[in-house]
């Protein structure tokens, strides 16, 4: 089954409503993070973000104990000398914590989230999007991609890290809603469902997804115009063959493929162990889930 028509019939498939941890590395206040929240709730899935309380992007995997605010929260979110872990007053499942991005994942998995569910334990954790590109170079630095690995790796929850070219910080609560923020949210969306569509396991094990999207502007400012495309996050001088698509055996790299201009959406298969690009047998079980949505890169 194709898998526009797997998302039309979410609903009624049940699969709607899974269990989804959300995170970023720009803040709990950041749009972009709430945009994606509340399109994944309007999708009709069960979603609890717990992000820091600030801007910790470039934060990698660090890790440390949340500690008691003693200004605001970004945006002041939050008021001056809070305590280590907070949430919006009349939106409970929007969680802050005084750390980095792992750490406010970590407290999502094994301490906000599960209250919420019973006990039970987030399905799929999504990260971002990221205000700006996690390409190439950029992953092991990223704390977006930390998060997304943390979740992976640590507590075995697939995971996908999301990242926009284009930038600027912009809060929860600006009016109107950025086209930009509503474009990614979008497209954030529609990969999560597609996965969610896919069927269990959501991904392979020690697996996340690097997803890249171009700058919202000039002919890409509507998600129906973006076109997915799989790829690697390194170059791979050195690495073993990936799996054989569109004709070769080496995927483009996603910095190659945000290179190209266009509507290109660069989807990695990376491994949770290093960053790197995940083996292509691990490859090829994400292009058969992904693979009515996914182009050769022209």
């Amino acid at each position: 089954m194709r898998v526009e028509l797997l998302l039309a019939l979410l609903p009624a498939l049940g699969a709607h409503g899974i269990r989804i941890i959300q995170s970023n590395d720009d803040g709990w206040a950041e749009q972009y993070l709430r945009s994606f929240h509340n399109a994944l709730v309007a999708s009709g899935h069960d979603v609890v973000l717990s992000a820091p309380a600030e801007n910790k992007s470039g934060s990698s995997s660090l890790d440390a104990e949340p500690s008691p605010r003693r200004a605001a929260c970004q945006y002041n979110s939050c008021i001056a000398s809070s305590a280590p872990i907070g949430r919006n007053a009349t939106s409970p499942r929007l969680n802050w914590v005084n750390s980095y991005p792992v750490t406010s994942i970590r407290y999502g998995i094994d301490e906000i989230a599960p209250p919420f569910w019973n006990g039970q334990a987030p399905e799929l954790a999504v990260t971002g999007p990221n205000v700006g590109s996690n390409l190439y170079i950029q992953v092991p630095f990223s704390g977006t991609v930390g998060a997304a690995v943390y979740a992976a790796k640590e507590a075995k929850i697939p995971a996908i890290a999301f990242s926009g070219s284009s930038g600027g910080t912009l809060a929860w609560n600006s009016n109107p809603e950025a086209q930009r923020s509503k474009v990614y949210a979008q497209l954030a969306t529609t990969l999560t469902n597609a996965v969610i569509a896919s069927g269990k396991p959501y991904l392979p094990e020690d697996v996340f997804l690097n997803v890249n999207f171009p700058a919202v502007e000039g002919a890409c400012t509507q998600a129906s115009q973006f076109k997915w495309v799989l790829s690697r996050i390194n170059m791979g001088l050195f690495s073993d063959r990936d799996m054989q698509l569109c004709g070769e055996t080496r995927l483009p790299n996603e910095a190659v493929v945000a290179a190209k201009g266009g509507c290109y959406v660069s989807v990695s298969v990376g491994d949770a162990n290093d960053k790197t690009t995940a083996s292509a047998d691990k490859q090829a079980v994400v292009y058969k889930k992904l693979q009515s949505l996914l182009i050769c890169l022209p």
